[in-house]
């Protein structure tokens, strides 16, 4: 048994044990009942910290959800990460019934959006567990107290990034107060920089190795580094220089791009494969969310990156899980064939039509044309077989329904477009040799051509090209000032028109769930009272 998983264990024991209610969502949480035994068991609480970002309930399929009133699929941390962030822009479209679909692939939801609820639950009730683990425990392991600390922060990071004024709270017991983004960007970044000192050195680590799932000194960097770089949306003042800064410390660090292939699988492609823990991968993955086909059971992990994108005619996957549900948006496409002359090949071959190892899309017996839209097919689109649990050794998975291969949250490459980036922007837009050549470094890595300078244009395009489906591209086009607002940036179907519109600016954040504007928080401009 992997290392890697042996907090999973203490998830089930560790709810019980605190006798905490399912989070209410507002970060006022007290036991249900009194006569509940609230022991705390500190290393239960802490595995419990981490182990709600990869599952969605204690038992499998993510049955008995710990967020009330919520399914563990609709709230599990990656499912949701991903729908609010790639069906909501240029990359990604869905048509699936479900309640909020609709809403992303049109970019028209508000504060009734079930998925957002979800969302925002989850990630209130993650700090929360943080706050119990930090008021009971923090004086038990300095190393493990700042763990913690950091993974609430980078939770604060994403529940600022989505939804800009946010509830805060340190505490257990006092009720939240209501906090600006610029004021919560503030309070990130100073936790932030209170905590490197007292983590792990950074260390490239494989599954089965001590502290695989856990956060050092370079998980802190390359979120400071992501915070620095969308400071000018948080605070309307830009950090480049920042975001430069501590992107080098990671391109610097032990971890490192990976490079060399495997059994016919390219280096790209195995960082989203069944063994990515256990390959040259690992040197790439800077903090992940584990998976294991066998312990971490849930709709909402990484599987459903793979179920929601695959159907039963795209070759192997190694999961019996085919949902044909989300699809390439034309636009995604068309960064890699800009004619728009992509053969209708399968995901093998694409990657050698297009020049790029990126490029695993599938396109036999698919139109590249989005159709209908949300009322379209599977096959209305190219697919994308990305994300697979087939491992390079040829191995089966551990579950015929369920995944081994983990969900890389920061990953390396993230460190090399947000140093070419910066660099463009301090020289007038386009970068020197030294951003360049951190933007050839991924090219060359995909086999792709490569340039002697690049455009603020060509990097949003290339953030695309490296990161697409991973959950990153709503908040990179909002720093582009492609997203809301008259920014004259349209893609298919944005907007739920055929050829794009514009819509709203108060768009870049979401709408704060209905039911949770109470006491001090109150609804984001734009939605409502």
């Amino acid at each position: 048994m992997n290392n890697r998983f042996k907090y999973i264990f203490s998830v089930a024991a560790a709810a019980l044990t605190l006798g905490l209610s399912s989070c209410t969502g507002d970060l006022d949480v007290t036991p249900i009942d009194p006569n509940i035994n609230t022991e705390v068991s500190a290393n239960g609480l802490f595995n419990k910290c981490f182990a709600t970002l990869a599952m969605g309930g204690m038992s499998k399929g993510d049955g008995n959800c710990d967020i009330d009133g919520i399914d563990g699929g609709t709230s599990g941390f990656i499912r949701q990460l991903w729908n609010s962030n790639e069906l909501t822009t240029d990359e990604a479209i869905c048509h699936w019934t479900d309640a909020g679909i609709q809403e992303f692939d049109y970019d028209s939801y508000d504060a009734s959006s079930p998925m957002m609820n979800g969302f925002y639950s989850r990630l209130t009730t993650a700090i929360t567990y943080c706050n119990q683990y930090l008021n009971t425990c923090g004086d038990v392991d300095a190393t493990k107290t700042a763990q913690i600390r950091y993974l609430r922060a980078m939770e604060y990071y994403f529940l600022m990034d989505a939804f800009g004024n946010i509830p805060f709270s340190t505490s257990i017991s006092d009720k939240p107060v209501y906090m600006t983004h610029k004021e919560a960007y503030a309070w990130i970044e100073k936790e932030l920089l209170a905590v490197e000192s007292a983590l792990p050195d950074a260390a490239v680590k494989h599954s089965t190795d001590k502290g695989y799932l856990t956060p050092d000194k370079a998980a802190d960097w390359i979120l400071l580094s992501r915070l620095y770089l969308n400071a000018k949306v948080y605070t309307g003042t830009a950090q480049w220089d920042k975001a430069k800064e501590y992107a080098k410390k990671v391109i610097d660090s032990p971890y490192k791009l990976n490079t060399t292939g495997s059994n016919g699988y390219s280096a790209y492609q195995m960082l989203f494969m069944g063994d990515n823990g256990e390959t040259s991968a690992a040197q790439e993955g800077i903090f992940r969310i584990g998976q294991d086909g066998l312990t971490t059971t849930s709709w909402a992990g990484a599987l459903f990156l793979i179920a929601s994108t695959w159907d039963a005619t795209m070759g192997e996957k190694n999961t019996s899980q085919t949902w044909s549900g989300n699809r390439c948006r034309k636009d995604l496409i068309l960064k890699f064939f800009p004619d728009g002359d992509a053969p209708h090949v399968d995901s093998k071959t694409m990657p050698v039509k297009a020049g790029d190892d990126r490029a695993i899309f599938d396109g036999v017996g698919r139109t590249l044309d989005n159709g209908l839209g949300y009322k379209g097919k599977f096959t209305d689109g190219f697919a994308t077989a990305k994300w697979t649990n087939v491992k390079t050794d040829g191995s089966k998975g551990h579950d015929s329904d369920f995944t081994d291969g983990d969900f890389f949250l920061f990953r390396v490459a993230e460190a090399y477009l947000t140093y070419a980036e910066c660099d463009a922007r301090e020289n007038g837009g386009t970068t020197t040799a030294d951003g360049a050549a951190k933007i050839n470094a991924l090219r060359a890595r995909a086999h792709a051509e490569t340039k002697a300078a690049y455009s603020l244009d060509d990097i949003c395009d290339e953030w695309s090209r490296e990161f697409y489906f991973e959950g990153l591209r709503r908040p990179t086009l909002i720093r582009f000032d492609r997203f809301g607002g008259n920014v004259n940036y349209n893609w298919s179907y944005k907007g739920g028109v055929k050829n794009g519109r514009n819509f709203d600016a108060y768009r870049n954040f979401f709408a704060i769930p209905a039911e949770k504007v109470k006491g001090a928080l109150i609804q984001n401009p734009g939605y409502g009272a």
